[in-house]
């Protein structure tokens, strides 16, 4: 199997040049080896040279409230080039695995979201995101999309780190208590990738579109609160006790692309046809803060 991977440089480009190694031969190409998803047909060439037997687009425009200035850009980058990775895999016979969002939803209720709810995003982020999935269904090409929810990777910045920052520096925080979704780690994600990867090389029939996400759910306070109660059992010196984690609502820290209020995904589907189980993002989380810690 020849796999090319785009956007290797990202948190969860970085696990999967770990992940996706032992299915074959692995082409790594980012930005400056002809991977610029703001150049589709630079993307169309660099996939007619190397033939790949899987594309994997890691890559996308993620800066969610920058997107708002920059619709042409984002629309460019998450809904042109996958459009155009589909198409170059549909003529290749290739399959595309590529990563959505739960920006896709527009967030009410309380139930986690399956697959087939109806779609209806809030921001500029979320609607290029959602073009990107409906331009690869409609080239007919074999692929994987999934989607997920509040990544977090141990390389790079991350909402843990933030708050540990900010815990070391103040006796209190603020921080939003109604949106909720599961924080879910690069390197979760980029194992059940190649796992269904490799189950979808023997099963085509599986392709489709999934919700992966870890398990459970919380609010960016209850993550704030559970990073700082961990790191201080772990012996880390913070002024801000978990207690003084203040809750507030998002009208209270506006921001120039509209969030949802829930980022629950459904994952039963996911589980079921690859024979996975996804662990509690309470599992992942802790295994960051021990490799932060080092």
């Amino acid at each position: 199997m020849k796999i090319l991977l785009l956007g290797p440089n990202g948190q969860l480009g970085w696990e999967l040049q770990r992940s996706l190694a032992p299915l074959g031969e692995l082409v790594v190409c980012g930005r400056e080896q002809g991977g610029d998803l703001a150049a589709p047909d630079t993307l169309a060439t660099t996939v007619r040279a190397v033939r790949p037997d899987v594309i994997v687009n890691a890559a996308a425009h993620t800066a969610v409230d920058k997107a708002e200035s920059e619709p042409e850009l984002a629309q460019a980058i998450n809904a042109t080039a996958p459009g155009t990775l589909a198409r170059e895999a549909a003529t290749l016979g290739a399959t595309l695995l590529h990563y959505s969002t739960d920006y896709v939803f527009d967030g009410s209720g309380t139930q986690a979201r399956a697959e087939d709810a109806p779609t209806g995003p809030l921001s500029v982020y979320g609607r290029t995101k959602l073009d990107g999935e409906l331009a690869i269904r409609a080239s007919g090409c074999r692929h994987l999309i999934l989607r997920t929810s509040w990544v977090y990777g141990a390389r790079g910045g991350n909402f843990a780190k933030t708050m540990l920052r900010l815990a070391a520096e103040r006796e209190q925080l603020n921080v939003i208590n109604d949106q909720f979704g599961a924080p879910t780690g690069a390197d979760l994600l980029a194992d059940v990738s190649a796992h269904a990867l490799r189950r979808l090389a023997g099963q085509p029939e599986l392709a489709g579109t999934y919700h992966v996400a870890a398990g459970g759910e919380t609010s960016w306070h209850g993550y704030a609160q559970f990073v700082i109660e961990l790191a201080r059992t772990q012996g880390r010196a913070l002024k801000t006790a978990p207690d003084a984690v203040c809750a507030i609502p998002t009208t209270a820290y506006p921001t120039p692309a509209r969030r949802p209020s829930n980022s629950r995904l459904n994952t039963k589907r996911f589980q079921q046809a690859f024979d996975l189980c996804l662990p509690a993002w309470q599992t992942g989380v802790t295994r960051l803060l021990a490799e932060i810690a080092n």
